[in-house]
């Protein structure tokens, strides 16, 4: 079986947002870049489900600029076999991540895909299902537990009531949240070997993709900032403080 893995680049989370001067987004200039994590804990399940012996090869696979190809060689020293860059440096959008991602599928024919289940630059948590729909495939979002029994995969997923449990046909597309796993820590080893590995390289012209932006950023601003706290002395002048702001009644 082989799987692929969607993996992209972002800033790093433990990197604080700067607003570029003139509001036109975030300013990433220096900035610290890495995998982002709900697909790094896709990529873990997928090497996952190979080192059981289900799943034959694992694809790392990224879209945007030569930079990404970093991202891919992490992927790669994670346990991937090998990594496609579809690389462009226009601006792509989630509806032609989804037709890129359509194409390259239609190619290599895998039969599962894992996504992380939103990236952390834009929260649109779209790509995954758009793709699905795209492929007419079966998909489960926000999946906690994933479980694969020949043509079928059993994935728990996160719904707002709590979890719910589904049963998908193979091909099938999932997206992963971060209780599925804990992502291993990347040896210099593995680093090392995954310079060996194959990274292929294609043009995301090559497609036939329309990437042409449907949507404009207007203005990017910084969240305000967070009042001082105050401290009360006792509880009656906490009660007091909160019925003056409005908090209670």
């Amino acid at each position: 079986m082989k799987i692929i893995v969607a993996v992209k680049r972002v800033l790093d989370y433990n990197v604080r947002v700067r607003v570029r001067t003139d509001e036109s987004g975030v300013d990433i200039a220096n900035a610290r870049m890495s995998m982002n994590p709900f697909d790094e804990t896709a990529l873990e399940e997928a090497v996952r489900l190979k080192e059981a012996g289900i799943a034959s090869e694992v694809i790392a696979l990224s879209i945007g600029a030569a930079s990404c190809r970093e991202t891919l060689r992490t992927a790669l020293a994670m346990g991937a076999d090998r990594a496609i860059l579809i690389q462009s440096d226009a601006e792509i959008q989630t509806l032609a991540a989804a037709k890129l991602l359509k194409a390259l599928c239609e190619k290599e024919e895998p039969a599962l895909v894992f996504a992380g289940k939103q990236a952390i630059d834009d929260d649109s948590s779209q790509v995954g299902q758009m793709l699905a729909a795209l492929m007419d495939w079966p998909q489960a979002a926000f999946a906690s537990k994933v479980r694969v029994e020949g043509d079928a995969v059993t994935v728990t997923r996160e719904i707002d009531g709590g979890t719910e449990t589904v049963e998908l046909t193979l091909p099938a597309l999932i997206t992963a949240d971060l209780r599925l796993n804990q992502p291993r820590y990347v040896t210099l080893q593995n680093i090392m070997k995954a310079k060996k590995k194959p990274l292929e390289v294609i043009d995301a012209e090559v497609f036939g993709v329309d990437l042409a932006p449907r949507l404009t950023t207007l203005k990017v601003v910084e969240a305000p900032r967070r009042a001082a706290g105050i401290k009360a002395r006792d509880v009656a002048e906490l009660v007091s403080r909160l019925k003056d702001s409005g908090a209670i009644a």
